[in-house]
């Protein structure tokens, strides 16, 4: 199959599987989700992906109604189903099924759901072009709960204007974009916004920022602002299926495109990492 749904121990399509009308999704929203690229039977950087699941479900009371290795054997036995050279392996954890009610009981249940279809890296060759935003979301951006309507919002503003991301800013200060990380370039370093709660916790930044040590490239984890930004030698958007893609404008504007060669070695790195973990190839480098 092309694409797999999975619901509490129910597989098939996506049009098949059926989701009880009271799972408090439904509701509230209420879950919390990871999303990563699978291929040669492997899905990447599958270990940090589990490990920010869990401490986003915690900091949410919600039970996840399997130990990690468990969920990771289910992760990749869907995987080996799916007829795709590359997939995007979604999955979501909503803390159960039960009538509606803002309140819950303590200690139910979590319900797993998985989605694979085909898919692929984005090409970071070529440039993207991003909007701004004032950042109006709620104030735990460190956990990646299912409410996602803020980030909808902003991601539909940036696809109206014919742009590949949103940038979203606090007072000036830029947090992240709708659904990637936003890091600069500045006189050889990487420069991105600390891990705290306003952002979240990027794993492909995390990966970058170890590549960058590796590589030699000074990492500053601070706040910068959209003057930093519309300075800055070079503009990176990473995401768990883009990667690492750069930007030539922001609202309209002319930006980055001054320091070509940190950016590849940035980009080469995370290919290689992608191309090591998963031994395929994406033809880039």
């Amino acid at each position: 199959m092309k694409e797999i749904a999975y619901y509490d121990g129910m597989i098939g399509t996506p049009q098949e599987v059926k989701i009880p009308f009271d799972d408090r999704v439904h509701f509230f929203g209420d879950g919390v989700y990871e999303a990563a690229l699978g291929a040669g039977g492997k899905i990447f950087l599958l270990q940090e992906h589990l490990d920010r699941l869990y401490s986003s479900a915690a900091m949410l009371d919600i039970r996840i109604p399997m130990e990690k290795e468990a969920l990771k054997a289910l992760l990749l036995d869907l995987l080996s189903r799916a007829d795709n050279q590359i997939s995007m392996v979604y999955w979501q954890v909503t803390r159960g099924v039960s009538p509606r009610s803002h309140t819950y009981e303590e200690g139910m249940e979590g319900k797993v759901w998985v989605l694979i279809r085909p898919s692929s890296p984005k090409d970071p060759r070529t440039p993207v072009q991003l909007i701004t935003r004032e950042d109006t979301r709620f104030y735990h951006c460190n956990i990646k709960t299912l409410n996602l309507l803020p980030s909808v919002m902003a991601a539909q503003a940036a696809k109206q204007a014919q742009a590949a991301e949103t940038v979203l800013h606090r007072n000036q200060t830029v947090t992240e974009c709708s659904h990637s990380n936003v890091a600069i370039l500045k006189d050889g370093a990487l420069i991105s916004h600390p891990n705290d709660q306003w952002i979240l916790r990027g794993i492909t930044k995390t990966q970058m920022i170890q590549d960058c040590w590796r590589l030699g490239i000074p990492v500053y984890e601070r706040t910068f602002t959209l003057e930093e930004l519309m300075d800055a030698d070079e503009i990176l958007i990473s995401s768990s299926t883009a990667f690492c893609r750069y930007a030539d404008s922001v609202d309209g504007h002319a930006a980055g495109g001054k320091d070509p060669e940190t950016r590849q070695r940035i980009q080469r790195a995370l290919l290689e990492a992608y191309e090591r973990e998963t031994g395929t190839t994406c033809g880039w480098l």
